[in-house]
């Protein structure tokens, strides 16, 4: 089962519509792409996927980045998409990603937001620590209510929505521990850093300018290995530009789809 929320475009039936697929990062699901549902569905079939284990999608065993790809492929083929657009955030710029680096064919743009090309040090010590740092509140006992009142505040940028802050929190609360867990380990493993050059499909970066999860200085030296690929900063904008900077990011994704060939 796929579980997605999605804003039907001109057309009417996604079938014969143009498909834009948003892919969220670990702390929410569908829901943190509200701003954009509602903001660019008068052009797109915009599409908020929820990953497994996600808004109420089933979790079967680890998570992995090809398993979270063939999924992907999966919502695609019931959509009827023979090919999207897909804007990923976070982990969700990652699925991107492998998606586009096992099964090019199926991806007309890339958006990608607040991410990386790699995860962590080559021998795997930062992987070891971010993992059980991440999980620790959790292994202590702590909820996910908890531990997203704690988490906002470090996601958020100064010129945040006013907005952005609560629905964050209550994005984090909703998601399962389980899924967590399986988000964090499975973060932990990316590297897609040799295939950024192979990328051959129309990609825009979008970053915050103090994103401390995705520095706005490597998303730019990303952009700079994808043949073509365009940079946009957003200023005092933080990890969650989708929700902290609504109307500025719509404008940026609206612009860069408008010169991608339908």
């Amino acid at each position: 089962m796929t579980v997605t929320t999605l804003r039907r475009g001109p057309h009417g039936d996604s079938r014969g519509g143009r498909t834009l697929v948003l892919m969220h990062g670990i702390g929410g699901g569908a829901e943190t792409f509200a701003p954009q549902l509602d903001g660019l569905s008068d052009a797109f079939d915009v599409v908020a996927w929820n990953m497994p284990g996600y808004g109420g999608s089933p979790l079967a065993g680890e998570m992995t980045f090809a398993g979270l790809a063939d999924a992907l492929e999966g919502l695609l083929d019931e959509l009827g998409a023979d090919k999207a657009d897909l804007l990923g955030h976070s982990i969700g710029g990652m699925v991107a990603q492998e998606f586009v680096a096992t099964r090019p064919g199926r991806v007309r743009s890339l958006v990608l937001s607040g991410t990386t090309a790699a995860f962590g040090s080559k021998d795997g010590s930062f992987q070891e620590k971010f993992v059980n740092d991440r999980l620790a509140p959790l292994d202590a006992g702590q909820t996910m209510a908890e531990l997203a009142a704690v988490a906002a505040e470090r996601l958020v940028g100064p010129a945040a929505d006013p907005a952005a802050g609560p629905a964050i929190r209550a994005a984090m609360a909703a998601v399962p521990p389980d899924a967590y867990r399986a988000a964090i380990k499975c973060l932990a493993s990316f590297d897609r850093f040799a295939d950024m050059a192979a990328i051959a499909v129309p990609t825009l970066l979008i970053a915050g300018e103090v994103d401390r999860n995705a520095p706005a200085r490597t998303m730019e030296s990303m952009s700079r290995r994808i043949a073509g690929a365009g940079y946009a900063c957003l200023p005092a904008t933080g990890h969650m530009a989708p929700l902290e900077q609504p109307a500025a990011f719509n404008a940026l994704v609206r612009e860069f789809l408008a010169g991608v060939q339908a």
